[in-house]
């Protein structure tokens, strides 16, 4: 579904992607982890396009996604930090969205009902918490059904509550066989969710293994545990 191949980019004299190569399938659930600025955030911008790589290609259902714009509508992105128009509505927002995408299918409002947004829906966004924020990012995310899903920390600033249903979501659409790529820095939260880990490193790929083969490797049952195990092992 996208095929990364020879991606680089430098800002100035900063390497931050080191020729990075990857083939990402639909069903799989993949958490792409590693220290900070190792390259996640550039790498998750190159395949949204907010990001023009200096060197390669990245391809979206076999066509390059260079230049084209259509691509993105099969794309539902839930940024770490959403960031609206502080006088408008989470319904003048979401109705903003609607009227941008002009999306002709089925709405998927499951994140709006579970997170209680009908009741909050005339709140001004720049009276939100961090908290609603996340949920009105995430159900944007979400409202499209789209293809491919790309989380940015989903879960920062979410409740215990809320952090539930949206993994409960999560694994919902992984099994409809969408892809899902996931960024995160609490490896405990990936348990259960991941098909896939890719482990980043000064901008280059350390591993791309699936959970099972980690497992596997380390003897842990527990995604996190195992994820933790094969860095250290990789390290020394």
């Amino acid at each position: 579904m996208i095929r990364i191949e020879g991606i680089k980019k430098s800002f100035g004299k900063s390497e931050v992607l080191k020729d990075i190569n990857l083939q990402l399938k639909r069903g799989q659930c993949i958490g792409l982890i590693g220290p900070n600025a190792c390259g996640k955030t550039t790498l998750i911008k190159s395949i949204l396009s907010m990001v023009l790589p200096n060197d390669g290609t990245i391809y979206f259902d076999q066509k390059s996604i260079a230049g084209d714009e259509t691509y993105k509508n099969k794309i539902g992105y839930m940024p770490q930090i959403g960031r609206y128009p502080e006088n408008m509505s989470i319904i003048q927002v979401i109705d903003m969205i609607k009227s941008i995408r002009q999306f002709d299918g089925q709405t998927d409002e499951e994140l709006w009902d579970a997170f209680g947004l009908e009741q909050a829906k005339h709140k001004k966004m720049r009276t939100l918490s961090g908290g609603t924020t996340q949920k009105v990012s995430a159900t944007l995310a979400f409202l499209f059904s789209p293809d491919v899903l790309i989380l940015d920390e989903p879960t920062a600033g979410l409740d215990p509550l809320a952090s539930e249903i949206l993994r409960e979501k999560i694994i919902m659409e992984r099994q409809k066989g969408k892809l899902i790529l996931i960024t995160s820095h609490l490896l405990n939260e990936l348990d259960d969710l991941l098909t896939d880990v890719i482990y980043m490193q000064d901008g280059k790929i350390v591993f791309f293994k699936t959970t099972d083969e980690l497992m596997a490797m380390s003897g842990h049952g527990r995604i996190s545990k195992a994820i933790g195990y094969y860095i250290k092992s990789a390290a020394v």
